[in-house]
């Protein structure tokens, strides 16, 4: 038996980190070299963040549909296509803004008094250029998982497509763990609108592969007819494994809305995305905020790395465990993949202790490992969950609509994300500003806001999966009468 199936899973994968990496680069620059320049507070950067996952969110609810109107293969070269151009847009940003406000130089820039008319107009208009451009790299990123959902679906049984899944979507643990090792240092060493333009060239030499690599299952001709086999087992009363490429019904976008299976799948995603999203935009702030280890640091490089390491190593894990369970216990897909996630909702309980063990005084090494560590665990319990959650779509609806139910419910996992960065961005300066008159938990200022935050987030899963366990308690697929 030939194993195409593992080439075509490392694309989705070096797509995926290139994504990530795409998405990473202005969290780890706008604290240390974006905001100086442009007088940004955190709330303009909450702003930004919230705008990409509203719009991420709008743009995912009709990528799906899209993808599966327009194929993966071209639906995929599409979408990243936008998202570099828009990852590289980015690097304008700075010198549209010195044109609109008639300054020379990055210098004179930065040199605008605080507080200031004009640095609220540098603010001003450069939060809205970075808008258009995040609104450009939505419209890309959104056809990501869509597509990658629906090719996991063509080329991998229900029983491996989890671990699939999360080899795949390890790649945004990975792009997420190169990035602090790699841009900090672009944007230093070349300047941040450099690390926009080189990490988003990336995806257009991924396009290059992408055009020689993908067919379908039955035309490719690096899958033999032993791998196919093996790909549609779950096809009934087939035999000749090439004619198991229907894709079943197409369904009315209105009527996925009908069934209990796409509402679980939404609920799921509304809940949990959001918490994954605002660690990562918001953990390099934290820790310069928290304990003043700046992006660009040896330090703060260091704990992101750590911290993303975790994720990787410990998720990958996390789509193996329903593969175990089908096939050591006997368990259908569906209830094993609901039990791993059961398992992997307790993970994110760990962010109880983040913020606690950042304060404590006595601490053997220095506190601001705590933090990296835990929020690792709880991110790996995130991205466990999130292998698990998407392989529930090809459980349960037809392959002609694997990508249009995976993007309505990116859409809601966006608009969780939009709410938890916008709340948290106003939360931020709003207890900067009340200092020990804002408390929670003992906790003041700014410390007891990002307390509030990794409260919600560590109970966030346990909440999903009972929602979700309560619309679709046992493995029920979807069916289309004619």
């Amino acid at each position: 038996m030939t194993n195409y199936r593992w080439i075509i899973c490392s694309m989705l994968f070096f797509a995926t980190t290139v994504n990530y990496m795409d998405r990473q680069v202005l969290s780890l620059t706008w604290k240390d070299f974006i905001a100086p320049e442009f007088h940004w507070s955190d709330a303009d950067y909450g702003t930004i963040t919230a705008a990409f996952s509203i719009l991420y969110a709008v743009f995912c609810l009709f990528a799906g549909k899209f993808i599966d109107w327009m194929g993966t293969k071209k639906g995929y070269l599409w979408a990243i296509f936008v998202w570099s151009l828009g990852a590289c847009l980015h690097a304008a940003c700075g010198w549209v803004t010195m044109k609109y406000e008639g300054i020379a130089s990055i210098e004179a820039l930065r040199a605008v008094e605080a507080g200031s008319a004009t640095a609220l107009s540098i603010a001003t208009i450069s939060v809205y250029l970075f808008l258009f451009c995040r609104a450009v790299l939505a419209l890309g990123e959104s056809g990501n998982f869509p597509a990658a959902i629906k090719v996991t679906a063509e080329y991998f049984p229900k029983k491996d497509r989890a671990f699939a899944t999360s080899i795949f979507n390890a790649g945004a643990s990975v792009g997420a763990l190169a990035a602090p090792i790699s841009i900090p240092p672009l944007a230093e060493k070349f300047g941040w609108e450099m690390a926009f333009i080189i990490i988003g060239a990336l995806g257009f030499l991924w396009m290059a592969l992408w055009v020689f690599v993908y067919d379908k299952p039955n035309k490719s001709k690096h899958v033999n007819a032993a791998e196919l086999t093996y790909i549609n087992q779950d096809s009934e009363d087939v035999e000749d494994p090439k004619e198991a490429n229907d894709e079943g019904p197409a369904i009315n976008f209105a009527k996925c809305f009908t069934f209990k299976q796409t509402w679980s799948f939404i609920v799921g995603k509304f809940m949990t995305d959001g918490v994954w999203w605002f660690y990562l935009f918001w953990a390099p702030a934290y820790f310069s905020d928290q304990f003043n280890y700046k992006s660009s640091s040896t330090m703060g490089q260091a704990l992101i790395f750590t911290l993303y390491l975790i994720v990787t190593v410990v998720s990958i894990f996390g789509g193996y465990l329903p593969k175990l369970f089908v096939e050591k216990r006997g368990m259908n897909p569906y209830a094993g993949r609901m039990l791993a996630m059961l398992i992997f909702a307790f993970f994110p309980l760990f962010a109880l202790f983040a913020q606690p063990l950042a304060m404590w005084q006595n601490s053997p090494i220095d506190p601001a490992w705590w933090p990296a560590i835990i929020i690792g665990l709880a991110g790996a319990g995130h991205q466990a969950w999130s292998a698990n959650i998407f392989s529930t779509v090809g459980d349960m609806f037809p392959k002609s609509t694997i990508a249009t139910i995976t993007g309505i419910g990116a859409m809601a996992g966006g608009l969780g994300s939009m709410l938890i960065n916008k709340i948290s961005g106003n939360l931020f300066d709003y207890a900067e500003g009340q200092g020990a008159a804002f408390t929670f938990f003992g906790y003041e200022g700014k410390p007891g806001a990002y307390m509030i935050v990794f409260c919600f987030c560590a109970v966030a899963y346990l909440i999903g999966w009972v929602i979700m366990k309560t619309l679709v308690p046992k493995y029920k697929p979807v069916v289309v009468e004619d």
